[in-house]
């Protein structure tokens, strides 16, 4: 046995890595601030390997991160440092707790569900079909009727979730985050009352469900002290994400914090819109008794020293954070660019162009990224790269579940294993020729009132107008094998296609890929829990991908991009009001998150950083006054103090040809006349 691997660390990783790790020892409470670049992902992969070389039980270590992809990399990286540290390439392979919270969730409620009052056999609706179980209930409770304009059902859903994953009161948070619906509180609460009695009616749990239900089982010290004592070692990933229920979840399962290593970046915590706490992660350390013990990772080996300095400085204004300041061996003599444009048109132009120049010198379009606050700020750079036909993929598009004819084909086998589920029979019952939603809702009230729904089904008349009533029947996959049940329902549902959709044919391709996907899951249950809480891109609904090239630039909101680098970063519309977003500078801790965006977007550049800041805005649809012109200023977050850490361009569009040059203006100091006045 070797312990060479921790060679390749630095002194502050080490320290992460092998802090009150000792053989048949479990260590005290660990938080790992680590910095943008700093090799967070191998640092907690060499604990988790350390912990095993040292002889912790892999089948007795739960770790949690926030997607599917990052849990596989991290336990391949794990097995490849334990397979060379101890030759045991099975060791770490046995890793069999490793997910994401919903994932670990919903498994956890299976495996207990008889003693939770849950049947095992639950469905989990993703969040559209959850949008569409509210539209429902909101209508049978009528309030879809009602003489002022209730909200919609997406809203509806959105308050719901806000409330179940802060843990705050209806009325705060309609004060707080959605003021416009204020006066619709009580119907709001009724609404919801309904909502949760239609999903235990179905047997369904939507996606918060299994975070609320975990952390309710976590509420009985006894069933706490039972799951959390299956797990010696608990770790955590990315824990600057974590909403209130998370970390309900976690100190429910190690209340004295023993075995539990939390890793994660205060500055970096950007996702206060889906209700992460960013208080989770700055009082961790006294959560404890004695506190948790806190390792810094500050070296960074992505940005150069000018982009880090520029970085430090805009972080370094936070109100409380835990204090660091990046720094590398990478110097450079290129400050990070302010390029001030006259508009949003020249913004899209200044950057086209310097994009089109790093790519002549040599550095591809994959190698380049242009961010943006919001989908909306990329409009007028697509279409300067489409007009100068560059090809380019925007992030993100359609996620495969968000595909109507996957959705599709999902409905059709979640129907076959919980015919009780309303929504996805009423959309998989409409799939038939000839059968409408008057006919739908008369099959499923038909199905409510039998003990053996989906024999009923089979038993009933065709409805009047269908056509292959016998053909869907048959497609609906119970007891068949896997994957043959997804063949068969698929095969039934590809006759369907040329009726349904425009473009079958590149449909047809996501559902070859489905089927693929399906073939390394066991059967119907993991593969359904599997792709609705972490589903793959789509391939039929790109957003700019271009189909026959294989370089194309990045296009990607900040949030998007947290996790990612390029050698070649341009940032859109760094001025007030798009960082920080109007909407993002009511309350203090808004505004400090919109800090932390502009943060983490400065800190995906390698080598060459730029930020735009357009002075004019064409605004349209302005009531009262038509389309008008906007004038924004530098963003508040890079004051005056701050410009020596940047190269200030002032760009302009080159002349036409024959075109005059406008002289410049003679050079002036006003601030100095100013000053003057009082001499």
């Amino acid at each position: 046995m070797t312990t060479a691997y921790l060679d390749r660390l630095n002194d502050r990783q080490r320290a992460a890595v092998t802090f009150g790790v000792a053989p048949g020892r479990v260590p005290p409470p660990l938080l790992v601030i680590a910095g943008a670049g700093s090799g967070k992902t191998s640092t907690l992969a060499h604990r988790v390997a350390h912990l095993l070389v040292n002889g912790a039980d892999p089948r007795r270590i739960l770790l949690m991160t926030f997607s599917r992809r990052a849990a596989a990399d991290l336990t391949r990286r794990v097995e490849r440092i334990v397979a060379g540290a101890t030759g045991q390439e099975a060791l770490a392979a046995a890793l069999d707790w490793a997910g994401t919270f919903h994932a670990i969730g919903a498994r956890l409620l299976r495996d207990h569900a008889p003693a939770i009052g849950l049947d095992p056999d639950f469905t989990i609706h993703d969040r559209e079909d959850s949008a569409d179980l509210m539209n429902l209930v909101r209508h049978e409770a009528g309030l879809s009727r009602t003489e002022a304009r209730f909200p919609a059902k997406g809203t509806c859903l959105s308050i719901y979730s806000r409330c179940v994953n802060s843990g705050e009161a209806l009325d705060g948070v309609l004060r707080d985050h959605f003021p416009w619906c204020a006066a619709w509180e009580a119907e709001l609460k009724r609404l919801f009352a309904a909502y949760v009695a239609a999903k235990q009616a179905q047997n369904v749990l939507d996606y918060d469900d299994l975070l609320l239900a975990w952390a309710q089982v976590m509420d009985d010290p006894a069933f706490a002290a039972h799951l959390g004592g299956a797990w010696d070692h608990v770790l955590i990933d990315e824990y600057q994400d974590t909403n209130r229920l998370q970390a309900r979840i976690l100190l429910g399962l190690k209340p004295d914090g023993r075995g539990l290593t939390v890793v994660g970046d205060d500055a970096q915590s950007i996702y206060g819109f889906r209700a992460a706490e960013v208080r989770n992660i700055l009082d961790f350390p006294a959560s404890f008794a004695p506190r948790a013990e806190v390792v810094t990772l500050d070296r960074n080996y992505r940005s150069t020293r000018p982009i880090l300095a520029a970085a430090n400085a805009v972080i370094g204004a936070s109100r409380e954070r835990f204090t660091k300041d990046l720094w590398s061996d990478r110097d450079s003599a290129r400050l990070p660019r302010l390029v001030t444009v006259a508009s949003e048109a020249d913004q899209a132009r200044a950057f086209v162009d310097a994009v089109l120049a790093n790519r002549e010198a040599g550095q591809r379009l994959m190698d380049q990224a242009v961010l943006f606050r919001t989908a909306s700020h990329s409009g007028q750079i697509e279409v300067e790269l489409t007009r100068r036909n560059v090809p380019f993929r925007k992030f993100g598009g359609l996620k495969f579940l968000d595909s109507a004819h996957v959705k599709d084909v999902m409905a059709l086998l979640r129907f076959a294993r919980n015919p009780r589920d309303r929504v996805s029979g009423f959309r998989a019952l409409q799939l038939v020729e000839g059968v409408g939603p008057v006919a739908a809702r008369r099959v499923l009230k038909l199905l409510d009132a039998s003990p053996a729904p989906l024999a009923a089904l089979r038993t009933l008349p065709a409805p009047p107008r269908s056509t292959d009533w016998a053909g869907f029947v048959a497609a609906l996959p119970e007891g068949a094998g896997w994957p043959e049940a997804l063949s068969r329902a698929r095969s039934w549902y590809d006759a369907q296609m040329d009726r349904l959709h425009d473009e079958p044919e590149f449909r047809r391709a996501d559902l070859g890929q489905l089927e693929q996907i399906a073939a390394g899951y066991p059967g119907c249950e993991a593969f359904l829990t599997d792709l609705t809480l972490d589903p793959p891109d789509a391939t039929s609904a790109p957003a700019g991908v271009p189909l026959k090239d294989d370089d194309y630039l990045i296009l990607s909101t900040i949030h998007s991009a947290k996790g990612q680098e390029w050698k070649s970063v341009f940032v859109l519309n760094v001025v007030d009001g798009c960082i920080p977003s109007d909407l993002g500078t009511g309350q203090s801790a808004d505004l400090e998150e919109e800090r932390r965006l502009l943060y983490v977007a400065m800190t995906r550049a390698k080598d060459a950083l730029s930020l735009g800041v357009p002075l004019k805005f064409y605004v349209t649809q302005q009531a009262k006054r038509g389309d008008r012109h906007l004038y924004a200023t530098r963003t508040r977050f890079i004051p005056t103090p701050m410009l020596d850490r940047f190269e200030q361009v002032y760009w302009q569009p080159p002349l036409a040809p024959g075109a005059a040059a406008v002289p410049a203006p003679p050079r002036l100091d006003v601030a100095a006349k100013l000053r003057g006045m009082w001499d």
